[in-house]
């Protein structure tokens, strides 16, 4: 019994090493640097790759959106004050974890139809991959405070599968347009968090006292969760415009940097109005930033409406074109 009761207390440890081993493996197995990464002297003057600079063109994007989900979706997750601690520290241990296995589940869905013999590795891949990642993170805010961590890991295994499926099939098949990720990344997440929630919810049919002080919030915890919607507010631009070109990315920063501006006035007044002595509430003012980011994506949709476009839109214009060499997110 005592030999059990150890071994149920090092299960996390160790489910966690398994994941990491084969992570390492599948990387070693399945995984290459994009040429371009690997060998940027073998790229032909007479035939240039627009990949040669990835770098330059998207690493300071990267830098920001990796801040939004590691810093910003931590923060934001801190509302509940009896879960602060729980929620920045699992959100860590999540988006570490996912990263990983989106860039494995999307490179393998990629090399599939582009038919390649390995998942090349870039810029963008990371990029993506933060992208699938903040699906993930909308997920535990629907179950933060209802599952261990062990089974956060396991949820976000599976939502990551089921992510790319939903993705692959919208933009090949369906020629869906998505400009930062509306549909395909926050609808998903939270669809697919109610969904976990639900069935967790049928499955031990515990019920909920209304106003239980475990689902509310205190001072502390809505000063950290406004501290992440302000890092999230900051880095919007570069979600919405992080794959784009040219012109495209030049209009989803500004339209999006004004966007937010907008927002947060009008939400401010708002909430003035609406409260009952004319104060401001910090509790509107913890979501606007995803209002202003949905607002924004209307906005730009005329910029980014062509056929199999979407927030991953390097990444999956192709799809529908079979032999064409792609990476991915």
């Amino acid at each position: 019994m005592a030999e059990q009761t150890v071994l149920e207390r090092k299960r996390f440890a160790l489910v966690v090493l398994l994941f990491q081993v084969l992570f390492v493996i599948l990387f070693a197995l399945f995984v290459e640097y994009a040429e371009v990464e690997s060998s940027p002297a073998s790229t032909s003057a007479k035939r240039p790759n627009p990949r040669l600079n990835s770098i330059e063109r998207f690493y300071p994007m990267f830098q920001d959106v990796h801040g939004m989900m590691f810093i910003g979706f931590g923060f934001l997750m801190a509302f509940l004050g009896r879960y602060g601690y729980s929620s920045i520290g699992l959100n860590f241990l999540l988006g570490a974890f996912v990263v990983q296995w989106a860039t494995l589940v999307l490179g393998f869905f990629h090399q599939h139809a582009s038919y390649s013999e390995q998942v090349a590795l870039s810029i963008e891949n990371m990029l993506t991959a933060d992208f699938a990642a903040a699906a993930v993170m909308i997920t535990f805010g629907a179950v933060l405070g209802k599952v261990s961590a062990l089974q956060l890991l396991i949820i976000a295994f599976l939502e990551i599968i089921f992510f790319s499926v939903n993705e692959m099939i919208g933009i090949s098949e369906l020629k869906v347009v998505d400009i930062g990720g509306s549909m395909f990344v926050h609808t998903f997440g939270a669809y697919f968090g109610l969904a976990v929630s639900l069935a967790l919810a049928s499955r031990t049919r515990v019920a909920r006292k209304p106003g239980s002080h475990k689902e509310g919030s205190v001072y502390h915890s809505d000063l950290f969760a406004m501290i992440g919607t302000i890092i999230l507010w900051l880095y919007w631009p570069s979600f919405n415009a992080a794959l784009g070109e040219g012109d495209q990315r030049h209009r989803a920063v500004i339209n999006t940097y004004y966007s937010l501006a907008a927002c947060v006035v009008v939400t401010f007044a708002v909430s003035s109005l609406i409260d009952k002595d004319s104060k401001l509430d910090i509790d509107p003012s913890l979501t606007v930033v995803f209002h202003s980011h949905s607002n924004n994506e209307n906005e730009n949709y005329r910029e980014w409406s062509q056929p199999g476009r979407s927030m991953t839109q390097l990444n999956y214009r192709e799809w529908s074109q079979p032999g064409r060499s792609m990476t991915q997110l």
